[in-house]
């Protein structure tokens, strides 16, 4: 049970030219970028407060993120009556687990290979916007059809190396899946990350529903309750508390 409540919390973790078929990398990274909410709009967000539902084995859990961009971000889940808490603060990041999920209740150091994994979300938009922020490679594939549906297939490339595939959509430009592998306690796992329901907040387009692979078996919903742009947040909620 506690081997599943971990892949759990990392799961959480979890909750990126050439001309093909007239379109170039550039034309789908602008079109994209259009789709989703001007330049200007998101430079203009310096901070975000998202709180998330969804449910595993029957229970429903809501999650509260706050992030304050490029400095750090921290996520509150409640299961069982046990706070999970998980933040970057910096160039590090700390957690709280319950003993059901591995953990013993105290601020512990986050591995070095969850903080790489999470250090993303200290930024906002989507992973095609924070790659292109990072300075990663991107490079348009192909053309396909997913689930019935035109789609463009774009390979990100991060500067270690890293790689993910991101699928965009050909009419409306939004993303709608994306597929990467993922390292967690020393084993590489597969990612994929499905995206719908995009709704726009005070100008700019965010995905309202999530689905990904549970760490308990088959499919996770997370869908989002509410986002609310440029909240008032105090930095010290990212620092690690003593213990």
């Amino acid at each position: 049970m506690t081997k599943k409540w971990s892949a759990l919390f990392l799961g959480l973790l979890m909750c990126s030219s050439m001309i093909v078929f007239g379109q170039t990398t550039e034309e789908v990274l602008s079109k994209h970028q259009a789709a989703m909410g001007s330049p200007e709009k998101w430079s203009a967000v310096k901070s975000l407060v998202m709180k998330n539902k969804f449910s595993v084995q029957g229970m429903d859990i809501e999650s509260k993120t706050s992030v304050l961009v490029g400095q750090g971000f921290r996520t509150e889940v409640e299961v069982m009556g046990n706070k999970i808490i998980t933040a970057i603060n910096g160039d590090s990041g700390w957690m709280i687990r319950p003993a059901m999920m591995g953990g013993t209740g105290e601020p512990e150091t986050m591995p070095n290979e969850q903080v790489k994994m999470a250090s993303s979300q200290k930024n906002i938009g989507s992973s095609l916007i924070i790659a292109q922020k990072e300075g990663s490679n991107i490079e348009l594939v192909s053309k396909e059809n997913l689930d019935g549906a035109g789609v463009y297939l774009l390979k990100v490339t991060k500067k270690d190396g890293e790689e993910s595939q991101v699928y965009v959509s050909a009419s409306t430009y939004f993303i709608v899946k994306t597929m990467g592998k993922i390292k967690a306690n020393g084993q590489e796992m597969d990612s994929e990350v499905n995206f719908s329901n995009y709704k726009l907040v005070d100008g700019l387009y965010f995905p309202f529903t999530i689905e990904t692979a549970s760490p308990m078996g088959g499919m996770m919903t997370v869908d989002t309750l509410s986002v609310e742009v440029n909240p008032r947040i105090d930095a010290s909620i990212f620092e690690k508390p003593a213990k």
